[in-house]
This record gives structure tokens, sequence and C-alpha cells, in this order.
């Protein structure tokens, strides 16, 4: 709405930017965002990578007003000419503290650095700790913080349940319990362990997809689209979608790995009992990992 206001649209500079983690979440961002723009006169387009650059850059050569992106293909238009952020007004860090995590600190800074100092920076996450303070103190002037909901109480929409067993009985139950007609998905630790378990479950009758981060743009986005439609019901994922992802009606998550902190639970988690919907939230435990799976759950 503030944008919409401004002068007129200068090509490969946009007055408004928002930074993601994911390609899936800078779609998912732009696909809410464009339909309001279209109505004020405010136009959207996403930057990431695994999709074809010429598009982008032509995109943004045409001007436009808000760009959604992840950090790395930014940088990288930044770099060939085809964007500049000497025009932003207001810039936006989703999932701050994800994206201030060690791995993307340097390219949030370095994007942020390229925008005036007087504009206004805005840090969205569910969770807002770990290095995110290094960002408030050094971009953000005077910040107000805003809560939606009492930070005490994550996760009131959904049942969290522990179930103990073997871990030679894992895959049977977990293929009893996609069995159910609603959407189920389940997480795991790694990308191999995604596919193998998606292979069971189909092998097993359960029809099932798998999202990670070494599949194409293209099948990442079949997988999630898929899901979204109710076909397949079951989605095996990595933390890749763990975070910001919006699917309705996915009533059960199960957490076949434990996370690695009790953020990710959180995150995994609240891909469930959204927008006021209830859900449940399972952990496949075995005995080894229970009191580890406890205190994830307490903290």
């Amino acid at each position: 709405a503030r944008l919409a206001h401004g002068g007129p649209r200068q090509p490969r500079s946009p007055r408004g930017l928002v930074l993601v983690p994911t390609r899936e979440l800078a779609r998912q961002v732009a696909e809410v965002l464009a339909p309001l723009g279209r109505r004020l006169g405010v136009r959207v387009t996403t930057v990431y990578g695994g999709a074809p650059m010429g598009r982008q850059i032509e995109q943004l050569a045409r001007g436009v007003d808000i760009v959604v992106a992840t950090p790395g293909r930014l940088i990288d238009l930044i770099g060939r000419g085809a964007a500049s952020l000497a025009q932003i007004e207001i810039a936006v860090v989703d999932e701050a503290d994800h994206m201030a995590d060690l791995g993307f600190m340097p390219a949030v800074t370095q994007l942020l650095d390229a925008t005036p100092r007087d504009g206004q920076r805005l840090l969205f996450s569910a969770t807002l700790d770990r290095d995110v303070d290094r960002l408030v103190t050094a971009y953000l002037t005077d910040p107000a913080p805003h809560a939606v909901a009492p930070v005490t109480e994550p996760g009131v929409a959904a049942d969290h349940q522990v179930f103990v067993l073997p871990a030679s009985d894992k895959v049977e139950i977990a293929a009893e319990i996609a069995g159910r007609p609603d959407r189920t998905l389940f997480f795991v630790r790694t990308k191999h362990g995604a596919d193998r378990l998606a292979k069971q479950l189909t092998r097993a009758g359960i029809e099932a997809g798998a999202i990670h981060g070494d599949l194409s743009q293209n099948q990442r986005q079949r997988a999630l689209d898929g899901f979204a439609a109710g076909y397949p019901r079951v989605l095996v994922a990595t933390d890749v979608a763990a975070r910001g992802l919006h699917i309705d009606d996915v009533g059960l998550v199960v957490h076949f790995d434990p996370p690695n902190d009790h953020k990710d639970y959180l995150h995994r988690s609240g891909r469930t009992g959204r927008a006021g919907a209830t859900g449940t939230v399972l952990a496949l435990v075995d005995p080894a990992q229970a009191r580890e799976v406890a205190r994830l759950q307490e903290a």
C-alpha cells in the first residue's frame, strides 16, 4: 500500500525487497502479494536460483516495484548490472533468524548494505533468536517488536504426541499412519532419507512424493503442487519445507527423524494447525532418542 503511492517505476530498481531462504517460499510470498499488488498497480516479481536467469533479467529491466528473492541469485543479478537496490524503500527479511544463520549472514548483510540506510527494515519469523540480534543492531534504528501471539504459547492449535517404538518398526508404522484419508507431511533429516521413505511408502501401497534440496526447481514445485492439490496425499520432506510454507489442510505432521533442535521442531510442527485450524504432530521415536525428544518438546 505504501509503495503504491510512490514515484514512477524505474528499470532494474525495485522499491520493495523481500528476502527469503528458499525458492518455494519466494514463489509463495509472490503468489500472495501479486493479486494485492495488481489492485494497487504494484508489480511483483521473483528472483531465485534454479530458474532461467534471462527471464528474471527481462522482468527487472521492464521495471518492478517489489522483488521477492533468495540472496544468492539476487547477488548474481546485481553483479551483472541487472538489478540495483539503490531505490529500496522497504526491505523485509523473512525467516530472519534462519537467514541470520552462519550460511546466510554474509549474503544478507551484503544485500542490506546495498539498500539506502534511511529505508524501513522489517524482520519476520515465528522465532526471532540466534544471530538475528546482529541484524537488529546493525540495520534497524529504534526497532519496535510486534508479536502476533504470546511466545509462551507455541503450537496451541496442534495436539503433540510421541510414539516410542523400535527403529525396525518405524517404516511399517509410518505406512499405516500414511494410509489415512487426509494430507500427511513427514519430516526426515537427510535428502537420501526423504527419497528412501517416499519409495518405501509407495511400495507399501501409499503413494508419496518427496521434496529436498537436491531436486530441480520443477521437481520440487511439482511435489508441492501435487501435495497441495491432494495427490499424492503424503509428502516426505527435509527441513527445506519446514519454514514458512503454507499448504491448506495438513492434518498431521510426522517427525520420522527427530529435528536438530527445538526451533526446527517448532517450525516443522507449524505446518499443521495453521490459521485457526487444528492438527496433530507426531514424533516416531526409538527408545534411545526418547530423552532427546522430550528435551526438544520441553524447550
